[in-house]
């Protein structure tokens, strides 16, 4: 059964200012609900802000979920360094308005033109809608920041599949498949090169994952497996193999799909926020969520300070193309397995290719178009 692993428990590795009840508690929890040790120590602090007006100066730039936590802070952040024209891409309308007022608010003096723009992940529909929306009306797009997920506290349901699936996988993959071509060409007219900055974690690189993946592997669809799973539906487990798949399919885009930004126009890379306080464990059972904010209190970033490792994507050199970043620093942050494993990379496209092309039929002939 996919989600119902035999985790092994580590101890924390990490001294806690906590009492001992809490690392009771803690242990109590994670091992069922929230086993990622070893990326806590990972979420360093007090990042680098590399983006500087110089890139940002009236460039228009896309962030989708953008009225709360890195999403936020990633807008805040644009408007700040000048943008010229800010896209706040958002399911809930009212609350975009009140993300901009806020953001307009901080920024008394921007020159940014901010919009709220309706976008749901969930609804392919209006995935396809937004994105003929920002052909028609958007003169340039610099950078698109795909920020948005969802970490559902239970098993539901969005275009037949599970939710954290179709949010985190396929709807944002998209969104990139659609816009990537239209990118391209309109920052080509400006002598620019658009990034195009997906929004992962590496909670997807525990040896639990890689293990679930290697027990449905042998599937025809890696998708629909993931949709069968039984038992008892555990929120993190499935975010964490939401976010792995995303990672595979992205890497793949990038290597053998569009493989070459003087083509294409656009650098593509994968960004890791680390650990950080964004409301995620409202998502999960309440006997978590004590337990895992105080994690979060003793060892999380800021939603702002993880916002700078999005922006960093909007910056990175064409040497980043197809990278997986984390820490605002350059490399490709990425285990070997992942890395190395072209054959499942073209395996988990393949099935989230098959749900584009019947979300948006010539989809992928589109994308394709974009690397001659």
């Amino acid at each position: 059964m996919l989600f119902k692993l035999n985790i092994e428990l580590f101890p924390l590795p990490f001294p806690l200012a906590s009492s001992d009840s809490f690392q009771r508690e803690y242990a109590s929890v994670h091992h069922k609900f929230f086993p990622f040790d070893h990326v806590y120590l990972d979420s360093k602090a007090q990042l680098a802000l590399l983006a500087t007006p110089a890139h940002c100066a009236g460039k228009t730039y896309i962030v989708t979920g953008a009225n709360s936590g890195l999403g936020f802070h990633a807008a805040l952040h644009l408007a700040k360094l000048g943008a010229g024209r800010l896209i706040l891409a958002v399911r809930n309308l009212a609350a975009g308005e009140e993300a901009k007022a806020r953001i307009l608010s901080a920024v008394p003096d921007a020159k940014t033109v901010i919009e709220v723009w309706s976008l749901d992940l969930a609804k392919y529909n209006t995935i396809v809608q937004f994105a003929n929306r920002a052909e028609r009306e958007l003169e340039r797009i610099d950078g698109l920041i795909e920020n948005a997920g969802v970490c559902p506290g239970k098993r539901e349901i969005a275009e037949g599949r599970v939710s954290a699936i179709t949010v985190n996988v396929v709807g944002t993959l998209l969104l990139l498949a659609l816009m990537l071509p239209g990118m391209g060409r309109k920052a080509k007219k400006y002598g620019e090169v658009a990034r195009l900055v997906v929004v992962s974690s590496s909670l997807g690189f525990q040896d639990w994952v890689k293990g679930a993946l290697e027990g449905i592997k042998g599937e025809q669809g890696l998708l629909a497996a993931v949709d069968k799973g039984e038992g008892e539906y555990e929120t993190m487990k499935v975010y964490a193999l939401s976010k792995l798949l995303l990672t595979f399919a992205t890497r793949y885009i990038a290597r053998f799909l569009v493989p070459d930004p003087t083509k294409s126009g656009v650098i593509i890379t994968t960004v890791c926020p680390g650990l950080c306080d964004t409301g995620l464990p409202r998502y999960a059972p309440p006997e978590v969520q004590a337990p895992a904010l105080k994690l979060i209190e003793q060892c999380g970033r800021t939603a702002e300070d993880g916002s700078r490792t999005l922006l960093h994507g909007t910056v990175a050199g064409i040497e980043s193309h197809g990278r997986f970043l984390q820490h605002c620093e350059e490399g490709d942050d990425i285990p070997d397995w992942i890395r190395d494993d072209v054959g499942m990379q073209r395996k988990i496209w393949d099935d989230v290719a098959r749900d584009l092309e019947d979300a948006s039929p010539g989809v992928i002939d589109h994308l394709l178009a974009a690397a001659r």
